[in-house]
């Protein structure tokens, strides 16, 4: 794989950062829901952010 230039890398920096706030929203969602179909939708969609977020953090130490 060739190595990310200056734009490319401060776009996955943003990218990432973006991720990691969206997550911890939605966990704090979450955990402030007492319906549980609603809290299950959250920490879904929490852990597949942060799913994302480690795959784009991959690139960084390739």
């Amino acid at each position: 794989m060739s190595s990310l230039n200056q734009i490319e890398l401060q776009n996955l920096r943003h990218l990432i950062g973006s991720l990691d706030t969206s997550y911890h929203k939605l966990t704090n969602y979450a955990n402030s829901c007492f319906d549980p179909q609603i809290k299950q939708l959250f920490t879904k969609s929490a852990q597949d952010t942060l799913n994302t977020k480690q795959k784009l953090m991959s690139f960084l130490s390739n």
